[in-house]
């Protein structure tokens, strides 16, 4: 019988404990996970119940990803090099020093396009007013929620409906949950359900998506400052992430449709206009 590990008896090199006794331990529940999921889908704004159903779904490989990171030279390096993502990603004016056709300028002009910034996802999370714990759990959740803003850039995946899900996959592929899976492909089918009688190949789209996370290395192990640097071509190329086909070929068979790829709905209403005159 595989006896359990301890992770609250483990620490890396200056003392900080993997999993703080205090932490909660999670608990699994597919009705909970549903059930938020159905609130959800009435309430889209509603972010904490994004965060209810990651925890109603806990990963069983979350902690070990979590040591096997943290705990190894590579994660020491980047605690050490990169203690706080938001500063570095949010200091425009020094990303735009590096050579035009970097990730830092594609990314720049992707979060200044959007009107967003890292620490404005922060900002997000702290509302949730979520316990925060002194432990290397903490630290790889926050590295995870950082550097979400740059799978969009660096898979090109927009912030339209299917472009979210796409980097739902992509997400999963990197760092498998269930709670990827239900949020992702749940609205993958929701987006099928809006634009019914299209051939754009939406669940081609997100299975390309989860395909790519999976073959690339994971991304919370780079050396985000070093990324940054480097022309994006080649950062994609070393990360072994390819072209989004299937997402562009359903945004080119959409607007050969007549709709509009970040307002899915827009038909749906001037459909429901005309037959309410």
């Amino acid at each position: 019988m595989t006896k359990s590990i301890d992770y609250s008896t483990l620490t890396a090199a200056d003392g900080t404990v993997l999993r703080h006794p205090d932490r909660p331990q999670p608990r699994y529940s597919l009705p909970r996970a549903i059930r938020n999921f159905r609130l959800l889908m009435k309430d889209k704004e509603d972010t904490s119940l994004v965060f209810k159903i990651y925890e109603s779904l806990p990963s069983k490989d979350f902690l070990p990803r979590v040591r096997d990171l943290a705990l190894s030279e590579r994660g020491e390096l980047l605690r050490r090099t990169e203690p706080n993502l938001p500063e570095i990603l949010d200091d425009h004016a020094a990303l735009r020093r590096t050579p035009r056709g970097s990730l830092a300028h594609a990314y720049c002009d992707f979060m200044e396009s959007e009107g967003l910034s890292a620490a404005g996802l922060v900002a997000e999370a702290e509302k949730l007013g979520r316990p925060k714990y002194p432990d290397l759990v903490q630290w790889f959740a926050e590295r995870s929620r950082d550097t979400h803003d740059l799978f969009h850039v660096l898979t090109g995946y927009g912030r339209d409906a299917l472009g979210e899900q796409c980097v739902l996959l992509f997400t999963h592929g990197q760092s498998p949950t269930h709670g990827h899976l239900l949020i992702g492909y749940a609205g993958a089918a929701n987006i099928k359900k809006m634009t019914w009688g299209s051939k754009a190949p939406v669940m081609g789209a997100v299975n390309q998506a989860k395909r790519t996370g999976k073959g690339a290395p994971r991304l919370i192990e780079q050396p985000i400052r070093e990324l940054l640097k480097q022309p994006l071509d080649r950062v994609r190329e070393a990360l072994n992430i390819p072209e989004p086909t299937q997402y562009r070929e359903c945004h080119r068979i959409w607007r050969e449709e007549g709709l509009d790829p970040y307002d899915l709905l827009a038909t749906q209403r001037d459909d429901a206009e005309a037959v309410a005159a």
